[in-house]
């Protein structure tokens, strides 16, 4: 078997890209693995999903993310390699060895997200970390094929450090941490994108700041104020962008679309198996790696093209709604003592005639900004270290008021989505049918017992 472990380009290759400026590709395998068909997958899958119904110029994929990912990975990797290798400061240095996995895994660490990733996943049940690792480990695969050159065995080892395994803790934390590649290029890249700029921060400083310890990953000191405003941007873009009632109302209206799709397969078969073939294995709940490899966002838009011709009312209404862009609309509210009023509005939707099931929803995005360490926590996160100049480390939170105040706690709201006609006085056709219940629902929105 020909291998090329450490076989690098004859001249290096450039992506031109819009956050990075240049993303600088080395090594044969990284080269060879953007190439294979289930990267190139990857440019067919947007990278926020419905928000681009909200921040319209926010079309762009998980492609080029995980270039984005990738670049800062390696640039991570040459500042360790000049300032903090093994053979400059000894225990708790960077070994060079482990960059080829290192640079694999940033890469490929988004290759198992499907169509309208986390919506899809809701509905069907699937795990992109656990594709992920089928696709990196499944030997039918390009990627499987071109990572077992570099050797045997690599890659079940670029999969362990997604599944957050690998030995290496500077490995792992490289890529999956609170303070990571993924998450620097995803809030630059979005906010990029959106035109925004909550999500922006110094890039430079950060990376001029990090340095591996034998623990993991850590910050300089005189860097905190740097990894305050990433932690800032952060929470700023989950509040401002990721959080949108708009985008989740249309996250909403897909969601039902996509269940409402399942329940009429039940019943009848025959219009999926005609005008939406590559999704009838997700609906039976019978699929394969290579069936969920054929979905991109591409193909469900075109279904659900399909889907506004067919006779069930509830499936060709929502899929008009979803392609044209007519979100559900939304209030806030207080999730402990408000049921019976939810109940209650649930109650006059059905009333006017749409079905609560899929013209209602309850709604809740909640973040964690930054976590430090918890014993008590069942799901643990790396708590940002800073280092001092004697070499000892200190938890973030414990030196920033700032990060303090935002640490510990979720960030978020809940929300109750319902169709905008329920406070549309214009549609007068209704209102000289419903018009006091219409009026009763309304009344709950303008009075404030709901916050719009």
């Amino acid at each position: 078997m020909t291998t090329y472990k450490n076989q690098l380009l004859p001249n290096e290759k450039v992506f031109r890209d819009p956050v990075h400026n240049y993303i600088h590709v080395q090594h044969q395998v990284i080269l060879d693995l953007i190439d294979s068909k289930e990267f190139q997958r990857l440019r067919r899958i947007k990278q926020l999903g419905t928000s681009s119904f909200t921040f319209h110029g926010a079309e762009h994929s998980r492609f080029s993310h995980s270039l984005g990912v990738y670049e800062i990975t390696r640039r991570i990797c040459d500042l360790f390699q000049r300032n903090y290798s093994i053979d400059k400061i000894g225990l708790g240095g960077w070994d060079d060895q482990e960059r080829l996995i290192t640079l694999c895994a940033a890469l490929l660490h988004d290759v198992g997200h499907g169509p309208y990733s986390h919506t899809f996943e809701h509905i069907f049940q699937t795990n992109h970390e656990a594709l992920t690792v089928q696709i990196i480990c499944s030997p039918n695969t390009e990627i499987y094929q071109i990572l077992n050159k570099v050797a045997v065995g690599f890659p079940e080892k670029v999969a362990s450090v997604i599944q957050k395994t690998y030995p290496n803790q500077q490995v792992i934390q490289m890529i999956s941490s609170q303070i990571d590649a993924d998450r620097m290029d995803y809030l630059l890249r979005d906010a990029y994108f959106t035109g925004t700029e909550y999500g922006t921060f110094d890039l430079t400083r950060i990376l001029r700041v990090i340095r591996p310890y034998d623990g993991g990953i850590a910050f300089g000191m005189n860097g905190m104020h740097a990894v305050e405003d990433y932690i800032v941007g952060r929470y700023q873009m989950y509040m401002q962008v990721y959080f949108h009632p708009t985008s989740r109302g249309m996250e909403v209206i897909l969601e039902h679309l996509l269940q409402r799709a399942r329940e009429c397969y039940q019943n009848n078969p025959e219009i999926f198996l005609r005008n939406s073939p590559l999704l009838v294995p997700f609906l039976e709940g019978n699929f394969t790696i290579d069936d969920y490899l054929r979905l991109d966002d591409g193909v469900l838009n075109t279904y659900f093209i399909l889907w506004q011709d067919e006779a069930d009312v509830l499936l060709n209404d929502l899929a008009y709604r979803f392609l044209n862009r007519k979100p559900l609309k939304s209030c806030r509210f207080e999730e402990n003592n408000q049921t019976a009023l939810l109940q209650h509005m649930q109650h006059l939707v059905e009333t006017v005639g749409y079905n609560p099931n899929y013209y209602t929803a309850v709604h809740s995005s909640f973040d964690l900004p930054y976590d430090f360490y918890r014993p008590e926590s069942n799901k643990h996160r790396t708590q940002i270290e800073l280092q001092e100049k004697d070499g000892s480390l200190v938890e973030l939170s414990k030196v920033s008021q700032l990060v303090k105040a935002l640490a510990g706690e979720g960030q978020g709201d809940h929300r109750f989505y319902f169709p905008k006609e329920m406070v549309d006085l214009s549609l007068q056709d209704n209102y000289d049918l419903f018009g006091e219940t219409y009026k009763h629902f309304a009344s709950h929105i303008h009075n404030g017992a709901l916050i719009n």
